[in-house]
């Protein structure tokens, strides 16, 4: 069995095979499977799927970087009243993304604070998303972190060295996905010198396939490639890479919640 602990099934590549999407996930093993927020738009479909697939899907709410614009006040109003409902197994994704715009730049960084500090308050761990902003997202982890503070650093692309400042923050886990399969990404390096006591499997779909079906859309049914690179990285079976990453998945989100 693997877990999935960070997948898009929701967004509107899946319109047309959703429901078999899952099932196909499920069937082949992955069994487990988070879905974090982007806005407020799909917090409905969120809630339909986690409801439908009850002990497979869960859900998780959180403003995207990328979509913090001048109204993100209004849209971190309806993240908390989601986490205020209890049915969220985390805060997320949220962060920094430098990469495609930076005119909000402050609004992001006080969206990443505010829902760090209702992660806090609702004791749940967050997902982060970081893009061409690690020294800004460690600034305000660096801040706020504490022994409550726990979490996944998602798509993980970062130098050693970000990686053990990551570790070193002691309640996180690195999301490693598709990357790791890409020729030339140089992520593979990378995890070879990170313990696999601090590794979680992703798929980031829709997006991300990994080799050997890079350039389709991603599914969570994809995860066995990139646990089978992780394998191949670390010379250890496939079962123990299961085995390891679903006890770190579980260290963040709890067993209560998962199982």
């Amino acid at each position: 069995m693997l877990i999935d602990t960070h997948t898009h099934l929701y967004v509107s590549q899946f319109n047309e095979d959703r429901t078999e999407v899952i099932q196909n996930a499920i069937n082949s093993g992955v069994e487990k499977m988070i879905f974090p927020g982007i806005n407020s738009s799909y917090i409905d479909i969120q809630n339909k799927l986690a409801n439908d697939f009850s002990k497979n899907c869960f859900s998780a709410f959180g403003l995207h970087p990328g979509d913090v614009k001048e109204d993100f006040k209004a849209e971190l109003s309806l993240v908390e009243k989601e986490l205020k409902k209890g049915n969220s197994v985390a805060v997320g994704e949220i962060g920094i993304d430098l990469y495609w715009d930076k005119s909000f730049i402050n609004e992001q960084k006080q969206a990443f604070e505010q829902q760090i500090i209702w992660a806090k308050e609702y004791k749940l761990p967050i997902i982060i998303h970081v893009r061409e902003a690690f020294s800004e997202v460690f600034e305000i982890v660096d801040k706020l972190n504490d022994k409550n503070l726990t979490g996944i650093f998602h798509s993980f692309t970062g130098n050693l060295e970000q990686a053990n400042k990551i570790i070193d923050y002691k309640g996180f886990k690195i999301g490693i996905n598709g990357i790791v399969t890409f020729k030339n990404s140089g992520l593979d390096k990378v995890v070879s010198h990170i313990d696999m006591k601090h590794i979680v499997l992703e798929t980031d779909s829709p997006y991300l396939s990994p080799v050997p079906k890079r350039g389709k859309r991603n599914e969570s049914l994809h995860l066995i490639y990139i646990a089978e690179k992780i394998a191949e990285i670390k010379g250890i079976s496939l079962q123990e890479v299961s085995k390891i990453t679903n006890k770190n998945a579980i260290e963040v989100f709890g067993k209560e919640l998962l199982f």
